[in-house]
């Protein structure tokens, strides 16, 4: 597998986005999420989709230089357009907006619209979490023109995998930021699996009458993905389909052809509280580390070496990443260089 450095790979993807339409100012931004992502071993949500946002900027679905702004707000609320960009330029945007009125006004809740793919929705809640704050991010309203998940019961798709991320403060410990989708895996995965010929673990998918398969051949045609945890985790899927798609009004915000039928109803709602609300900042720290190492250290079960926080994983391999470079699946490196050989960017050396 190849292993290039994160700073050639950043080069290598802003060039990329620079010579397909993009502005600096938003090439770079999408470069510093998408490696962010490799970084943090979160691969689906890396350099994995540049092919894809290059291809966007060509049918005209994501307008490359454009920026976000705010349609309306209050003191404490902000909703925000992105023209059309960049997911990834718009949602630190909203998140900066977000945290500046927490910051003012103790909590703040930023619903964003007419965006692209965001990303890896655990990077904005860490941006809050490094500004003392707490954070809740819910996005959803891809299965709106593109359902791939069944409700629970149900053997018809209507939802989508529609992602959520909590980001707290831990002192002086590893924050803890959890970041998932709702359905049991990823789409991606279903999708690896029919190329490959494989299997999905039991419990994914259901078949077009509605009953349990590992067998991956149907989807998306027949049947659908299962969210985790049965009915509790169906439940937070559809509470972030309200709280993202239909709090943010996206469905009134669309324009043509622009966003695609997966983006084009894409609503996230970013909601986010000062940590020291109550209490003083030392006390919430002191008290928040404690829980921490708590956790940390309770006896690890037969087959595990230990316990970890939801971010623990995350930090060690982003530390792990910086030291050694970023390995790049062989599929995933030709696409990339066939896109920047056919963009006249030169493609950096790997290992």
């Amino acid at each position: 597998m190849p292993t290039i450095a994160a700073e050639d790979l950043h080069d290598l993807t802003r060039r990329v986005l620079l010579a397909a339409g993009a502005d600096d100012r938003n090439a770079t931004r999408v470069a510093d999420a998408l490696v962010s992502s490799n970084l943090s071993g979160v691969d689906t949500h890396g350099v994995f989709h540049l092919p894809r946002y290059v291809n966007e900027i060509r049918e005209g679905m994501l307008v490359p230089t454009a920026w976000p702004e705010i349609l309306t707000e209050t003191p404490t609320t902000a909703l925000v357009s992105g023209n059309w960009t960049f997911g990834h330029v718009v949602a630190k945007y909203a998140m900066e907006v977000a945290i500046a009125k927490a910051r003012d006004q103790n909590v703040a809740t930023v619903s964003l619209v007419r965006a692209m793919h965001i990303g890896r929705v655990g990077e904005y809640a860490e941006m809050a979490v490094a500004n003392g704050m707490i954070a809740l991010v819910w996005a959803s309203g891809y299965g709106s023109e593109v359902p791939v998940a069944v409700p629970f019961g149900g053997r018809a798709p209507l939802l989508h995998t529609n992602p959520i991320a909590i980001g707290i403060p831990a002192g002086d410990e590893t924050p803890m930021v959890m970041d998932f989708a709702t359905t049991r895996i990823a789409g991606s995965k279903v999708r690896t699996a029919q190329l490959k010929g494989e299997k999905v673990p039991p419990g994914s998918l259901v078949d077009e009458d509605g009953n349990p398969t590992t067998d991956p051949s149907g989807y998306p045609s027949g049947g659908g993905m299962i969210a985790f945890g049965d009915h509790k985790g169906y439940a937070f899927m559809l509470a972030d389909e309200f709280l993202g798609r239909v709090l943010a009004g996206a469905d009134g915000h669309t324009q043509g052809e622009r966003g695609g039928p997966l983006m084009r109803r894409q609503g996230v709602t970013m909601i986010v509280l000062r940590a020291d609300l109550f209490q003083p900042m030392a006390d919430f720290s002191r008290r928040s580390g404690e829980l921490k190492r708590r956790v940390n250290a309770v006896p690890p079960a037969a087959g595990f070496d230990e316990v970890l926080v939801p971010g623990d994983l995350e930090v060690r391999v982003r530390e792990e990443r910086t030291r050694e470079g970023i390995p790049i699946p062989v599929e995933v490196w030709r696409s990339l260089t066939g896109l920047a050989e056919g963009l006249d960017v030169p493609v950096p050396p790997v290992t």
